[in-house]
């Protein structure tokens, strides 16, 4: 990545801590929800312009693709996306097959987090029934 791009995401990034800074003061004594709406809105178009800088338009169309079916696990994706993007990891633009290999990561930690319940299969066992024998 260009020092360009990495100066505009730390702009970005401050102008979304200041905007919820003030957000919160602010809501608290006008009560206007209307600051809210901007806030989100200032944070909507602060995560768009770091997802224009950092991928390519093929995974970007994708991104928008997956959006459409599942948002949360496109929410997911573009998180993480950021949070590697402000760390410092991504050198290049991601790539369509990269975006792909990405997506398999989130889905593989998503079945880790599955809970698994298992119960037994009835009330009366006949072990039980060697109990009343003795």
């Amino acid at each position: 990545m260009a020092d360009a791009d990495l100066e505009e995401i730390r702009k970005a990034r401050l102008a979304q801590l200041k905007s919820q800074g003030g957000g919160e003061g602010g809501a608290s004594s006008s009560g206007g929800g209307g600051q809210d709406d901007q806030r989100q809105q200032q944070e909507s178009d602060a995560r768009q312009s770091i997802l224009n800088q950092i991928l390519e338009p093929a995974a970007a169309e994708r991104l928008g693709r997956i959006r459409l079916v599942k948002a949360s696990r496109a929410d997911d994706v573009e998180n993480r996306l950021i949070t590697l993007a402000r760390s410092g990891q991504l050198r290049q633009k991601v790539t369509e097959e990269q975006l792909k290999d990405l997506l398999n990561a989130v889905a593989e930690t998503k079945e880790e987090e599955k809970i698994v319940i298992s119960r037994r299969k009835g009330g009366w066992d006949d072990d039980d029934d060697d109990l009343f024998n003795m």
